[in-house]
Formats: structure tokens, C-alpha cells, sequence
């Protein structure tokens, strides 16, 4: 059974830098590294030592609030350092691999026939839990909750977003494992939306609601999809899982063993062959950025997505959510009266000085400029016309900047996430910070609401 979503608020922002569909194997990392603030809300406490032989998805920390909940190696070699901030928070954990690929056995599981118990002690045992996100808060899912549905996008319409059904082409039964498995756990089903018109690879998998979705970006994001199937109501708990992470669960049960093998995009202006990579969750950018070329001296890269990822340094690591990364100029210089003349080589939803309304399929070579700076917010109704979720942005933002928990829950608040404002964030003439707004909103409500 399919349903059809269709989405007419939003942008689509076209960019230069597409990867093309080709995979290579990125030459292999000397060191893997695992962020902590990667795990929203997450307090790590180390179960290993430095200089201690680790295997691939042998447990290296747990979470603190709760010591089931655990965090695995992504390779086999030496717990080389745990660099830490201040009040000695740990920010990184340095495994320097040796190549040997020793992973820890856990013995294959027939998900048809076991329980939901079974599977979740599995799940919590080999560190695959901290792939399951929930709503509301978007956080790694409570190990004490049910879900009331699980939803799944098949689709990215970000802006140079890689192509899950170029990625995940060939995965099928490791795919339909993992919704086998998750489906023991929601009485609301296991929801997939996939692109409308494409050869989707969740296409005849069995066990899950089928959805096809059409329109501008954020049509991908899964907050969006949400939305238009069942809007989330106070005391309900959804589940989200991204398509490529649901590889890693499936091949768990198929194999036993934890795979962290991930097929990245590598793209942007500032790439001289952008293409698709094979490497592992934590491993160095330098791996394969600089296998791809990087051209240019003054470049913004990006771990994850253009709008949503986070700055990495060359000497950086590979995000553990994060399925591509993008080079970018960096926009760090600024135009004589650029407010006050026609702009060609820009993206706007807006007519004003601006032409790229003419031109809705030419790509555009974009840098990190804000093209203005922070300031108070200003009324234009700009947001409401790409924000396609049945909430009004403009207040809820507020309401979570002055602390409104009453307000924040009437608006909606369960239901939003951070990446479903980046795109009022990048149309803002405000310069304000909408994702972190509403990530501090969704800390105070989880704090005082829970």
C-alpha cells in the first residue's frame, strides 16, 4: 500500500558539485574517532583505557544516565587517546586502527522469529541503539519506551544530499532485517516515504507503509513527513532511523556482527571530482577529500549536509549520523553596496534585486556569506512560504527564545526538530540562529517536561 505526499512549501537550493554516481575506496585511515557530542544530551563513561586493544564493535563508553545504552568501536586497533575539554568533558576518543578488521561475534538472529525483547538486547549489546532517533526532542531513543510508529525517509532533498537509492543499491535484505525487526516494536507500523517517480529501493520490501513524496526540500526531511502522516500528539513517541543506517541494523542480524561501513557523498564547488566513497563512520576527512581535490586555499568543509552539518578542520573526522560531505567556498569577504544591486549569482525566494525566481533549474556556486549580519527579527511572512509543517515558525522560535513552555507545546513543539528549520534559517534576512534556538527550546522541554 503506497501514499502519495505532496509538498508545496519549500526551496530547492541547487548547487554546483553534484557527485557523480561513482563509488571508490577511500584509501584507509590511520585513526577513527568518536565524538561524544555526536550523542545529543549523551555523558560518556569509558569502559576501556588508553592504550587498550579494542575490536570492531567492542563497547567503548556508555551513557551515564543509563549504563545499557553503549557506544562500540567503529574498527579494530589501539584506544590511542581520549582528548578531553574543560571540566575534563571528553571530546574525542582516538582509535588508531591496525588493520587486522577483528570484530566481536554476536551470532546471527532470525528477526522473523524473535521477540521484540530479543531484538532490542541485541540492538543494546552490539551499540546499534544509538542509530534510533525519537520525537519529540530528537535524541537517541529511550530504551523504556515503545514507539507508537516508526518513520523512515527514503528521500534527501537536501542540497547536494547523495542518493540512498544509488547508495543503498544491492542491500535489500539487509534492509528488510531491519524493518522486520523495528516493525516488532511499533503497534503503528513502519512508515517509508520515497521520492515520487524513483526506482526506490524499499520498493518491495514487506512490513511497512509505503509513502510517496513530491515537491521542494525539506519534502526529505523526515519532521515534514511526519507531519503529513500522523502529526505527533503530547505523550506519543515516534521513532526515526535513516535509510543508510538501517543497513548497519540489518547486516547485525544477518551477520552478527557490527558493520560501521558507510558509502558517502563527497561534494561541492570546491571538489575537482566529486563521487562517492566507500569508508567507515569516524574516519579521517582527509582520507577522502583530498583523494577527491579540494581546490582552493580558503574552503568551508562540511561533515553532513550544507545546511545542517558541522565544520571539520582537514585534520578532522567523519561524523557518526553523517552520510556526505561537501567543500565550499568560504565567504569571507564582502561586496561594496552588495544589498543595493541586481544579484545573478544568487538564490532567493524572494523578487527583489534578485533573478534566480527565473532560473528554478540553474545551479549556483554558493559560499558560507551571510550576506548580513545578526539582527532583530524581521516580519516578512518569508518564512511561512517554505515551511511546509502545519506550525507557525515565526512564534515558535520565539516562544523558545523567551522560555515559553506553554506556548511551545501549543505550537508544536514534539513535532519539530533542528533540521526542519534550516531552511527558514537560510532564507532569514535576520541572520538568526534557528536551528540552535530551537535545539535550546527542546533541552528546556526535555529538562522540565521530560
Amino acid at each position: 500500500m503506497s501514499k502519495d505526499i505532496k509538498i508545496k512549501k519549500g526551496l530547492d537550493i541547487n548547487l554546483v558539485g553534484e557527485a557523480d554516481k561513482v563509488i571508490a575506496d577511500a584509501p584507509r585511515s590511520r585513526t577513527y574517532t568518536i565524538k561524544p557530542s555526536d550523542f545529543h544530551l549523551i555523558t560518556p563513561k569509558m569502559m576501556v583505557k588508553e592504550g587498550a586493544q579494542v575490536k570492531t564493535g567492542q563497547p567503548i563508553f556508555y551513557s551515564r544516565e543509563d549504563e545499557n545504552l553503549k557506544f562500540v568501536s567503529p574498527v579494530s586497533g589501539t584506544l590511542a587517546e581520549i582528548k578531553r575539554g574543560a571540566k575534563r568533558v571528553i571530546t574525542q576518543i582516538i582509535i588508531e586502527a591496525d588493520g587486522s578488521g577483528e570484530s566481536v561475534e554476536h551470532g546471527i538472529l532470525d528477526v522473523a522469529s524473535a521477540d521484540a525483547a530479543a531484538i532490542k538486547e541485541r540492538l543494546l549489546l552490539a551499540g546499534a541503539w544509538p542509530f534510533i532517533k525519537q520525537r519529540p526532542y530528537d535524541i537517541i531513543a529511550s530504551i523504556d519506551d515503545a514507539p507508537d510508529a516508526i518513520f523512515i525517509s527514503g528521500h534527501n532533498s537536501a542540497p547536494l544530499a547523495p542518493d540512498c537509492n544509488f547508495t543503498l543499491k544491492g542491500k535489500e535484505d539487509a534492509l528488510q532485517a531491519a524493518v522486520t525487526a523495528l516493525g516488532k516494536f511499533a503497534q503503528g507500523g513502519v512508515h517509508v516515504s520515497v521520492e515520487q517517480g524513483a526506482d526506490s529501493v524499499f520498493k518491495n520490501l514487506s512490513g511497512i507503509t509505503l509513502h510517496k513524496v513530491s515537491g521542494p526540500h525539506p519534502s526529505g526531511n523526515v519532521g515534514t513527513q511526519i507531519n503529513k502522516i500522523r502529526p505527533i500528539n503530547k505523550g506519543e513517541v515516534f521513532w526515526t532511523i535513516a535509510a543508510e543506517d538501517l543497513v548497519i541494523i540489518g547486516e547485525l542480524f544477518l551477520t552478527g556482527k557490527f558493520n560501521p561501513e558507510r558509502i558517502i557523498s563527497v561534494s561541492g564547488s570546491s571538489v575537482k571530482k566529486p563521487k562517492y566513497y566507500r569508508t567507515r563512520i569516524g574516519a579521517e576527512v582527509s582520507t577522502f577529500a583530498y583523494d577527491a581535490g579540494i581546490e582552493g586555499d580558503n574552503v568551508r568543509m562540511i561533515s553532513g549536509n550544507v545546511l545542517t552539518g558541522t565544520t571539520v578542520a582537514p585534520d578532522g573526522s567523519l561524523g557518526f549520523y553523517h552520510k556526505e560531505f561537501v567543500a565550499i567556498p568560504e565567504g569571507n569577504d564582502y561586496e561594496f553596496f552588495g544589498w543595493n544591486k541586481p544579484v545573478f549569482n544568487k538564490i532567493s525566494q524572494t523578487r527583489a534585486l534578485t533573478f534566480s525566481w527565473m532560473f528554478p533549474k540553474k545551479k549556483y556556486d554558493l559560499d558560507t556569506n551571510t550576506n548580513g549580519e545578526h539582527r532583530a527579527f524581521v516580519l516578512t511572512g518569508a518564512y511561512e512560504e517554505v515551511f511546509p509543517l502545519d506550525i507557525y515558525p515565526m512564534q515558535i522560535l520565539k516562544a523558545c527564545m523567551v522560555e515559553d513552555l506553554d506556548s511551545m507545546e501549543q505550537m508544536g513543539m514534539y513535532e519539530v526538530a533542528p533540521e526542519d528549520f534550516a531552511l527558514t534559517e537560510f532564507i532569514c534576512v535576520s541572520k538568526q540562529p534557528h536551528q540552535a534556538i530551537i535545539r535550546r527550546g527542546l533541552d528546556l522541554m526535555q529538562k522540565e517536561i521530560g
